[in-house]
């Protein structure tokens, strides 16, 4: 099935080019199903790039699902024409009201600040809360992952010595959701790129199960297991070229930045590095897509019901 996306968004045509299956929207509304309701909040700089990289992978799921794009009202990125985000993008106001299947929250290069230096922390953390009653499940990556840990489970984020930076086999454990991690093997490369990281034990102290973790760059994958939530802490997202951009972003601006581990062939920069995450990038969203059709409610605004079913179960 494919992806809904606005008529008019830029990245339709790079996604047509490669063949991602699209539907407009008159052909979509005489579909009789249901769509996944997907929020995605862009936290990138660069949103063109972030759009395309995430209609792509859920683009591939055999489910129709409606992507939403959602950006924070509190700060106005500098990368993005503004009149694109008026056009194509909506904040909490627009959306309070609404339901959705799952809210990705994307990565953002602001991870060597504490989170209540972020200029938009606070509304991040109202968007938060909100989806409680109003998004069935979560999906973080990155930055967004850490975020969500600390906002849902109180999980802190701690600076490391050096970037970890570079493409790292992780090792799927063996308590893993079997759902999720269905078709995986017991090794897979990861595309990471951060100066901070979560340690295994606060995240399992938590009430998260670890779902793939790293000799090199740690924790890569957790989940609660009780809502389903997950985080990803790399970028299985990422393009083929994505890592090199940054490489020569820092190396031009005089940054000393490593060239990233295991990426370029033979270490060397003048080469095509590969993309040997993407098959895992797609296994990963059409399972997560999957399991969430199966486990969503038909009506969504059952969510704000099962919300209030827990409070009081916890009290």
């Amino acid at each position: 099935m494919p992806i809904k996306i606005p008529d008019t968004l830029p990245a339709r045509e790079t996604l047509q080019a490669e063949d991602v299956d699209l539907i407009d929207s008159t052909s979509a509304a005489l579909q009789d199903i249901r769509p996944m309701k997907v929020l995605l909040l862009n936290l990138m700089p660069k949103k063109v790039q972030t759009e395309i990289q995430y209609a792509r992978l859920l683009g591939a799921s055999p489910l129709q699902v409606e992507l939403t794009l959602m950006t924070t009202a509190s700060y106005t990125p500098k990368n993005t024409g503004k009149d694109h985000l008026i056009e194509f993008y909506r904040t909490l106001d627009d959306i309070r009201d609404e339901f959705y299947d799952a809210l990705i929250v994307t990565g953002a290069p602001i991870e060597t600040l504490p989170f209540e230096d972020v200029k938009y922390w606070q509304e991040l953390k109202d968007i938060i809360q909100w989806s409680r009653t109003h998004v069935f499940r979560r999906l973080g990556i990155c930055w967004g992952a850490q975020s969500l840990m600390k906002v849902l489970y109180n999980v802190e984020k701690y600076p490391i010595k050096k970037k970890l930076f570079g493409v790292y086999d992780h090792r799927l454990r063996q308590d893993s959701g079997t759902r999720l991690m269905q078709g995986f093997i017991d090794r897979f490369p990861m595309p990471v790129s951060r100066y901070t990281a979560n340690r295994f034990e606060d995240i399992t102290e938590a009430g998260l199960t670890v779902l793939a973790e790293s000799e090199q760059s740690g924790v890569g994958m957790a989940r609660c297991q009780r809502s389903g939530d997950l985080f990803i802490l790399n970028h299985l997202e990422y393009d083929a070229d994505t890592l090199g951009q940054e490489y020569l972003r820092d190396k031009d601006a005089g940054v000393t930045t490593p060239i990233p581990e295991n990426y370029y062939p033979d270490d060397d920069d003048s080469l095509e590095p590969i993309n040997r995450w993407r098959p895992y990038a797609f296994l990963l969203f059409n399972n997560f897509i999957n399991e969430l059709y199966q486990d969503t409610p038909f009506e969504l605004t059952q969510i704000k019901d099962r919300h209030h079913r827990a409070v009081i179960t916890k009290d």
